[in-house]
């Protein structure tokens, strides 16, 4: 698609657009920009007769947001972010053979995936990586990422998902709670203290219905918005947790967590790789998804 250059915005008018209403001034904005306030001034009003519309609104010896440019502001920004975002994997993969930028969910990321890097790296030499935290779906169109690890089902917009593995949940606690409070029997977790995943509230109500037991007080107790957050809680002997197995290997090893009671639960979700519709083909990123099966096979 033919772009019109009347419509494409400069960067830095975009900037100084930003600063000012950030400041709610024009002359913070210049200061801060190294610019004059009559600069920036016209920056704006070249901005708004573009725009066709007024973004700021005097008021006293400050400037506002208008209505208008209060719904502008996100945008702007969002782009800003973007166009440093595009410079930075730019400058950071110039001399490299391939460059892969992948969306992970943040906790499988810095547990699970990284700790396994080097490897695909010495497979790949001369590869430039580029991993955020994602724990939602988003639009490829709008994030430049070359693929996603998604928990879930295999629903993407405009993107195609492929299996990569289940989950395996499992009560654990520490050692310290573990002898306070002896666990023979799933009756014997649900009288003790219970950690949550406040994005899976009802975890312990389908661990406890699976395992026989009343779910009466499978609500109670502390919770976070990240499993590694329940994995330090659990290690500092807070509560019981049910936690995926692969992401408390290194708790296990070191003994910092133990499995409390042989009752394993898959969970109904799985997790998948997800590949932008014309990206399918990359090389670098088949030979990251033919990789990273591997690992979980």
């Amino acid at each position: 698609m033919k772009l019109s250059r009347r419509l494409v915005p400069d960067v830095t008018t975009l900037q100084a657009f930003e600063c000012a209403a950030r400041h709610g001034s024009f002359t913070q904005a210049a200061a801060e920009l190294n610019l004059t306030q009559s600069a920036v001034s016209r920056q704006i009003k070249d901005l708004e007769t573009q725009l066709g519309v007024l973004l700021f609104e005097r008021v006293r010896q400050r400037v506002i947001l208008s209505d208008a440019g209060e719904k502008f502001l996100p945008e702007v920004r969002r782009l800003l972010n973007q166009t440093e975002e595009l410079m930075v994997r730019a400058m950071a993969s110039a001399r490299a053979e391939a460059s892969l930028s992948i969306a992970s969910l943040p906790t499988f990321g810095s547990r699970w995936l990284v700790p396994r890097l080097p490897a695909f790296l010495r497979r790949n030499p001369g590869t430039v990586l580029n991993i955020a935290s994602r724990s939602a779906p988003f639009d490829f169109e709008e994030q430049n990422f070359d693929l996603a690890i998604h928990y879930g089902q295999p629903v993407w917009a405009r993107a195609a998902c492929s299996y990569l593995c289940s989950e395996v949940i499992v009560p654990v606690a520490s050692p310290a709670l573990s002898a306070a409070r002896p666990v023979e029997t799933p009756e014997d977790i649900g009288d003790g203290p219970l950690l949550h995943l406040a994005t899976r509230p009802k975890l312990w109500a389908q661990w406890f219905e699976a395992s026989g037991v009343d779910s009466h007080g499978a609500y109670r107790g502390n919770r976070f918005d990240q499993f590694s957050m329940v994995i330090e809680a659990a290690a500092a002997g807070l509560g019981f947790a049910l936690l995926p197995r692969y992401l408390i290997e290194q708790e296990l090893a070191a003994g910092t967590l133990r499995i409390v009671l042989d009752r394993p639960m898959q969970t109904e979700n799985s997790y998948y790789l997800v590949v932008p519709e014309g990206k399918l083909e990359n090389p670098i990123s088949r030979a990251f998804r033919e990789w990273i099966s591997e690992q979980v096979g």
